[in-house]
């Protein structure tokens, strides 16, 4: 299986994508009390870290604010998954309880300030790229206000992470499609860590594949796609 950002790489040199591959994961639907402690402690470290600063100042979310404009997105409405979870921190507020690995990388993000994702590997079609949207480009929006919201395709121009078949990710770590979502029937992931020219992202990957071992189990396969190796090929 491969992932390329061969596409988006010229545009966006300083952008290296972690694709991680877990396999035999057991995912719990509800947040284990072990995993909850470990999170109020990322969400204090959090607060403490970042108090009194504006997110504009925070290095990390500055660096993907800048990729937002590379692509034209000006509106403040569209941010990047990780602005949306330090903000929500910082206002005092705790990371949504979806499911144990979803709480898990969410608290990645928050520790490492870079995006996260992940979608399950029996639902997509291999190979993933992060590219330019393209006509004909499908996406189911999860987050989707109003019923007859949910198809919602990209705009040309836009960055996206998608797989053979449609859009996985819009704004390229906005929002996720609804169609290869993690639960806990999910065994086999694929899982993002996302840099943006800001951060240590052998520090975040170090620290993610542990706690997965801890919280979730499985085994991981670690590749990093960047500007000099924007094509990697990772086991499924």
């Amino acid at each position: 299986m491969q992932l390329s950002i061969a596409e988006i790489s010229p545009q966006f040199p300083e952008a290296r994508i972690a694709a991680i591959v877990i396999a035999g994961l057991q995912i719990q639907g509800a947040r284990p009390p072990s995993l909850d402690a470990l999170i109020a402690e990322r969400e204090a470290a959090c607060r403490t870290r970042w108090a009194g600063r504006e997110l504009a100042d925070i290095p990390g979310i500055a660096a993907w604010r800048s990729a937002y404009k590379g692509f034209g997105i000006k509106r403040t409405s569209y941010r990047s998954s990780v602005e949306r979870l330090v903000k929500r921190v910082l206002t005092g507020e705790r990371l949504p309880v979806v499911n144990s690995f979803v709480d898990l990388y969410n608290a990645i993000s928050l520790t490492h300030v870079m995006c996260c994702g992940a979608d399950d590997l029996d639902k997509i079609e291999p190979p993933l790229a992060f590219r330019f949207a393209r006509d004909g480009d499908s996406f189911i929006d999860m987050g989707a206000a109003e019923p007859g919201e949910e198809n919602d395709p990209p705009k040309a121009g836009e960055v996206v992470y998608a797989d053979a078949r449609h859009v996985l990710c819009r704004r390229w770590n906005w929002r996720q499609d609804a169609r290869t979502c993690i639960s806990p029937r999910s065994t086999r992931v694929i899982a993002t860590i996302q840099a943006n020219g800001h951060g240590d992202l052998n520090q975040a990957i170090a620290d993610f594949t542990t706690l997965v071992a801890i919280h979730c189990g499985g085994h991981t396969t670690v590749k990093i796609a960047d500007a000099a190796t924007p094509v990697v090929t990772i086991g499924a």
